[in-house]
């Protein structure tokens, strides 16, 4: 069986930098993602799933610091290595009070930079495969194939759809956040979009109406949460 890629995203300003160590780690068998500013890497962590950052220190728009204390209010456990530089010892402890996993100092050796992610990935990513399949009222739903069953009927939802449940699935009986949906399914959270996730909200509704105790509560000024009336 082909190993999976890891998915790395690697913000780098430096344009020759980036497109070396990119190139190298993709040679290592990871998926690499490359952006070249902090704005524009934070937009990228949250349109894709990502294993480990490597985030360089000093960027225009966003530096790394400010990028890494926005990940980590996303996601306290994302491994984070921190690229510079600088050999300051004040940066260094200011990267790890900010949550970093590891901390390399420009110019640096590729192999031993692959070796310390190989390293923070082996301590920090849990062996506990990730849940695709949900069983919840009289309902089964497998996300890798976007099937939602009951009884011995089956409909194939959309990806759309698919991403939404699964989110509210994997918060069963707690509220997520509008936001947190537009930015995670959408890209980014405006009026437009927050219209089409309603619509999105109103056919998961209609694909759930077949049980009365599963529903799609709208928490107002908040998000949505779905419950299932038997575990009150």
């Amino acid at each position: 069986m082909t190993k999976k890629a890891k998915n790395i995203l690697l913000v780098e300003d430096d344009p020759n930098l980036g497109r070396v160590l990119s190139d190298f780690l993709e040679m290592e068998d990871f998926s690499v993602t490359l952006a070249r500013d902090g704005v524009e890497g934070y937009d990228a962590y949250m349109r894709a799933e990502y294993q480990i950052c490597l985030l360089d220190c000093m960027m225009p728009k966003m530096d790394g610091f400010t990028l890494a204390k926005k990940i980590r209010k996303r996601d306290e456990k994302m491994p984070i290595i921190f690229l510079t530089a600088k050999s300051l010892k004040d940066d260094k402890l200011k990267g790890f009070d900010l949550g970093a996993d590891d901390y390399i100092t420009k110019p640096f050796d590729e192999d031993e930079l692959v070796r310390r992610i190989n390293a923070v990935l082996k301590r920090s990513v849990s062996e506990e495969p990730v849940i695709m399949q949900f069983q919840f009222g009289i309902f089964n739903y497998d996300h890798s194939n976007l099937t939602l069953s009951f009884d011995d009927q089956s409909v194939r939802i959309t990806q759309k759809e698919g991403e939404v449940l699964f989110m509210l699935l994997k918060s069963m009986n707690n509220v997520v956040r509008r936001e947190d949906i537009l930015v995670k399914v959408w890209g980014e959270n405006d009026y437009f979009m927050g219209r089409s996730l309603d619509v999105f909200i109103t056919k998961l509704r209609k694909h759930l109406k077949p049980d009365a105790n599963i529903k799609i509560e709208n928490v107002h000024g908040v998000g949505f949460i779905l419950t299932d009336g038997t575990q009150e």
